[in-house]
């Protein structure tokens, strides 16, 4: 229970802050129901940049923060997650890329090594008790710091946003934008906006409640073309120029983001088993795992594609429900690994509203041009009557199969 009755020295409560109303409440709530300053720590995962930093630290401290603190984790956020979504192609419902969700883990484990380098043994963090980030949050912190206290008020008293919003007016506390209509989490990876028309299956939410997309369809552009250099299945490149692969994805993004790529509503089963739907925004993953996908058919055979597509959905899986931090995950990254050794190339991509098309893809390790056929043209390596021998061995089971059933008819 809180400890009203404030104490002199009391040791902090670390809170994971990302600015939106949740948390934002949190600061004041928290302070004051337990009487231990409250130190905000936001960890940077992408899609901060330093207007948008200097906002969230002022915010802080304007809702009663002692100290903010903001980490980079960019590229390790990169390193520890995305690189190997981007090798799995991994998608969750064939649909949605883990805009949000796949940093938890990374983000519970920066601030836990924060609040042991502040001396303090609790953590706080805004999560409801019917979404997921709750569970990746718990699991985390249970795996990594299991000596931490975890604070959950918005899941434990179940506040409703609306609450929130009214303590915040009530005391005359910053109230972040969009107020208690559209919760909005936004990554490396992407954004995710949820609000009243999420809580059915039946509409999508308005025009002016996207992010990244807002206007592509009002205000369209006209066609682009981009290359996207990767090398060994890593992104480095974009229109010739080699980057780092955090910065491409940024580039990505503002090059994509205006023609509404990756704009979708994901409808799909959460951790603790309901059915969920949220608004999502992935412009620079949608490109990536488009052309990361197709430079992968030119380079890997066809078992190395299926047996990747074996691993890849439950990888995608255990990250989603905060589990990276599973030994099977460092098995499957192992494969995942190995198998990229080849993917090195370039993908042309052609960019029209609400469109991402893949034009080419060129790499030194072609299968298909270390082939002396041609599709459907000419033979190679094979000879005519090589090809009708295969055909003949190739139909086998099916003649097995035929004749089988003729003979019980027979008999």
């Amino acid at each position: 229970m809180p400890n009203t009755a404030s104490s002199a020295g009391a040791k902090p409560i670390v809170l994971a802050y990302s600015g939106g109303l949740d948390t934002s409440f949190l600061v004041p709530w928290v302070a004051e129901n337990y009487g231990r300053p409250v130190i905000t720590v936001t960890v940077d995962t992408g899609g901060i940049d330093e207007a948008t930093a200097r906002t969230l630290g002022e915010r802080a401290r304007a809702l009663g923060a002692v100290e903010h603190h903001q980490i980079d984790a960019r590229a390790d956020y990169f390193e520890q997650v995305l690189r190997f979504l981007i090798m799995g192609n991994v998608k969750r419902g064939q649909l949605y890329p883990l805009c949000v969700g796949a940093e938890r883990a990374m983000q519970a484990q920066t601030i836990a090594h924060m609040a042991r380098k502040l001396g303090t043994n609790s953590i706080a963090h805004g999560c409801t008790a019917a979404g997921n980030d709750q569970v990746r949050f718990e699991v985390a912190l249970r795996t990594l710091a299991p000596e931490l206290e975890v604070i959950a008020p918005v899941r434990d008293r179940a506040f409703k946003r609306q609450e929130e919003l009214e303590y915040l007016q009530k005391r005359g506390l910053p109230v972040p934008p969009f107020g208690a209509a559209y919760s909005i989490n936004r990554g490396l990876w992407g954004v995710t906006i949820g609000g009243k028309e999420t809580l059915t299956s039946a509409g999508s939410i308005p025009d002016n409640a996207w992010v990244l997309t807002r206007d592509a369809f009002t205000n369209p552009r006209t066609p682009e073309r981009h290359v996207i250099t990767f090398k060994n299945g890593r992104p480095v490149g974009l229109d010739g120029k080699s980057l780092s692969p955090v910065a491409v994805i940024e580039a990505l993004e503002s090059v994509t983001a205006p023609f509404g790529i990756g704009r979708g509503i994901h409808l799909g089963d959460t951790i603790i088993g309901t059915k969920g739907r949220v608004a999502f925004e992935a412009p620079a993953a949608e490109a990536l795992l488009t052309a990361h996908r197709e430079l992968e058919k030119l380079v890997l055979t066809g078992r190395q594609q299926r047996i990747k597509e074996l691993v890849a959905q439950p990888y995608g899986d255990l990250v989603h429900e905060g589990q990276l931090l599973d030994p099977v995950c460092r098995d499957i990254e192992a494969l995942l690994l190995s198998s990229q050794e080849r993917v090195t190339g370039d993908v042309h991509i052609l960019l029209r509203p609400g469109n991402l098309f893949i034009e080419g893809v060129e790499s030194p390790y072609s299968l298909m041009a270390a082939s002396k056929g041609v599709y459907g043209e000419s033979v190679g390596e094979w000879s005519p009557a090589d090809a009708l021998g295969f055909s003949k061995i190739v139909s086998l089971t099916g003649v097995f199969h035929r004749r089988a059933g003729e003979h019980a008819k027979d008999a």
